[in-house]
């Protein structure tokens, strides 16, 4: 029995001893998978003594699948954000600003969740909101896609889904339906479409809608 274990033992250790030979490998387990565009991940911190663009960091940029996912899983969620903190995922050369020229024509869907859904869908709805971004889910109107934010706020947390044109109506309402179908978004959860220069010269505390699906 002795004679068997250490059998067992060494043919154990020859093994763990092995030099991997990567050539072995399918190419396509080593081949990285693009896409087709490249995203950059910001991280806005609100911090008084800075002005409002150098609270918003950029993080770094990603342009594969297997990237985003290295990125995805070593960051934190954003329920785990402190208020008052943003996530964003633009195109690259895209700042998530409204004054930016590739956003200023546009406007953005927005999905506002109530505190309470912090910890049970904010996750889902945001990871899956990028999944459809990055993976040009919008048949066919993903260029008009510039990016999407996550918004984590003391009473109402908010996603919202960036688009360039705003008088694009068929693309918008397509893009607003896509993203209500692909989270599975309750019926009394209202996606609302604003136009950002509507929500610049805004005199209440709510934008005005122009499309709700």
């Amino acid at each position: 029995m002795a004679s068997s274990n250490a059998e067992e033992i060494e043919e154990v250790e020859r093994k763990e001893q092995e030099v991997v030979n990567f050539d072995e490998f399918p190419p396509e387990v080593l081949i990285k998978h693009p896409l087709q565009h490249t995203w950059t991940l910001w991280y806005f911190e609100p911090d008084k003594n800075k002005t409002w663009e150098e609270n918003q960091r950029k993080v770094t940029s990603f342009d594969t699948a297997e990237d985003f996912w290295s990125l995805y899983n070593h960051i934190k969620s954003a329920s785990e954000l402190q208020i008052g903190c943003d996530y964003s995922m633009f195109k690259q050369g895209i700042k998530p600003m409204w004054e930016d020229d590739a956003n200023k024509r546009g406007g953005r869907w927005l999905i506002n969740l109530d505190r309470k859904l912090r910890n049970t869908d904010l996750d889902h709805f945001w990871l899956e909101t990028l999944l459809c971004i990055i993976g040009e889910a919008f048949n066919g109107y993903s260029d008009e896609i510039c990016g999407a934010v996550v918004n984590i706020r003391a009473k109402t947390d908010k996603i919202g889904v960036w688009t360039a044109n705003a008088n694009n109506k068929d693309s918008v309402l397509e893009i607003g339906r896509k993203l209500r179908e692909r989270l599975k978004i309750a019926s009394k959860i209202n996606i609302c479409y604003q136009i950002h220069k509507d929500v610049m010269v805004k005199t209440g505390s709510q934008a005005k809608n122009a499309y709700v699906v």
